[in-house]
């Protein structure tokens, strides 16, 4: 546990100190054991220093509890109306968060790579502190780009629609969670429901904050478009995005490799927005290769 700008962060490491650092930054809502141990130690058996956060708000981090509830429904009319509305913070406080906990460590430099929303602060971190970031590698992300085409209906639904209460219901969380995960997976290989149950469970257990994911959801909403920071970034980019992505359509991952000068893109047959496990070995391949080049 280390503090970051008056926001403590959560985080466990994989491999050797000495080697060369990664970040590795979870996406909405998500516990830094998405990244599964499996996964982290590949990487790190290639000769890399892994970082796993969670982010503000998720997991074992700092969460910002004493912000008011968020009605989205409400916040999306304000939006919509150009009305002003309280913000909890924007994805550049968590990415400077990235770069504190960078300081707290004596850590120089290091790779970004992220997911989803992480992806989004990674590239952020490369874009705005280029002396810090070894490389990128935005995963199943996006820009932000408001032209680029919108999530399909069903999910944001899902997404946005409140669970049921896991202390009442456990069962009923468990199955909408699972029905989510269902959606955004992918058709890489038959949808492993041991594995998502498992996650989800773990989850519960470190952490259950739905107002702390709103918070995330306002976040991203008002960090607005990317391109014109991303545009400046001078490190080695990949993105990795799925074919079939519901959340992020494949145009978002292009998106992110035609605004970063050099970028390699990555397409993943039949991923959607999820990593199941036996997709895993792939990423791990294309993220070491981008590393030693």
């Amino acid at each position: 546990m280390t503090e970051t700008n008056s926001v403590p962060l959560f985080y466990d490491s994989f491999g050797t100190p000495d080697n060369p650092t990664i970040v590795l930054i979870p996406g909405l809502g998500g516990h830094n054991i998405s990244w599964t141990s499996d996964f982290c130690q590949e990487i790190a058996d290639a000769g890399f220093y892994l970082l796993r956060i969670d982010n503000r708000d998720a997991g074992l981090s700092h969460h910002i509890n004493e912000f008011p509830p968020i009605d989205l429904g409400v916040l999306n009319e304000k939006m919509q109306k150009g009305e002003p509305f309280p913000i909890p913070y924007t994805l550049f406080d968590t990415a400077e968060d990235i770069i504190h906990l960078l300081d707290t460590l004596s850590i120089d430099k290091a790779h970004v790579i992220g997911r989803s929303m992480g992806g989004m602060i990674a590239q952020i971190v490369a874009a705005k502190f280029p002396e810090r970031t070894l490389s990128l590698c935005a995963i199943m992300s996006s820009t932000g780009n408001p032209a680029l085409p919108q999530s399909a209906p069903d999910v944001m639904q899902m997404l946005m629609s409140p669970s049921a209460n896991p202390k009442e219901d456990l069962e009923g969380y468990l199955s909408g969670q699972l029905a989510f995960y269902r959606r955004i997976s992918s058709t890489f290989g038959p949808f492993d429901e041991n594995y998502y149950r498992e996650y989800i469970l773990q989850s519960l257990t470190r952490n259950h904050s739905p107002e702390g994911t709103k918070r995330q959801i306002v976040a991203v909403a008002v960090t607005g478009d990317l391109r014109p920071y991303i545009q400046q970034i001078n490190v080695p980019a990949l993105v990795i995005h799925g074919s079939i992505d519901p959340l992020f359509p494949l145009a978002a991952g292009k998106d992110i490799a035609d605004n970063i000068p050099n970028a390699k893109l990555e397409i993943i047959d039949g991923m959607g927005h999820e990593t199941p496990p036996m997709i895993n070995p792939l990423i791990a391949k294309l993220i070491i290769n981008h590393l030693n080049q």
